[in-house]
C-alpha cells in the first residue's frame, strides 16, 4: 500500500520498534475555512466554520492518503487516514509531537 503525506510536515510512525518517516509529499489539503465577528464580548471574538477540502488528491488504488484532522473530519472518503495525536503519542519535553504510535481510518 503505497501512503501519501498531504500534510505540510513530515509525519513520524513508531510501531514495534520500528521509526518510519513519511515525508510531505508538497501537496497539502486543506479546508477553506470562514470567520464570523461576534459582539458581545469584552474581547475581539468570532466564530470560525470549515468549507469543502482543497488540494486532496484523486482516489489511487492501494493508496492512502495522511491529512490532517479537520480534513479528515470534513471528508467522507474511505482512503485518507489522520496521525492519532492523542494520548498515544510520543511527545517532547514542551509537549509537542515527536512521532505517533497508530493512524486513525474511517
Amino acid at each position: 500500500m503505497k501512503i501519501v503525506n498531504c500534510t505540510p510536515h513530515d509525519v513520524v510512525l513508531v510501531h514495534d520498534g520500528i521509526e518510519t518517516t513519511y515525508p510531505t509529499s508538497g501537496i497539502v489539503a486543506r479546508c477553506k475555512s470562514y470567520e464570523n465577528e461576534v459582539t458581545g464580548f469584552p474581547f475581539p471574538a468570532v466564530t470560525s466554520t470549515f468549507g469543502d477540502v482543497d488540494c486532496l488528491p484523486e482516489r489511487k488504488p492501494d493508496t492512502v492518503y495522511i491529512v490532517s484532522l479537520v480534513v479528515f473530519n470534513a471528508t467522507d472518503r474511505e482512503d485518507v487516514i489522520r496521525p492519532d495525536s492523542g494520548p498515544t503519542a510520543i511527545r517532547n519535553e514542551k509537549g509537542q509531537i515527536q512521532a505517533v504510535r497508530r493512524f486513525v481510518v474511517k
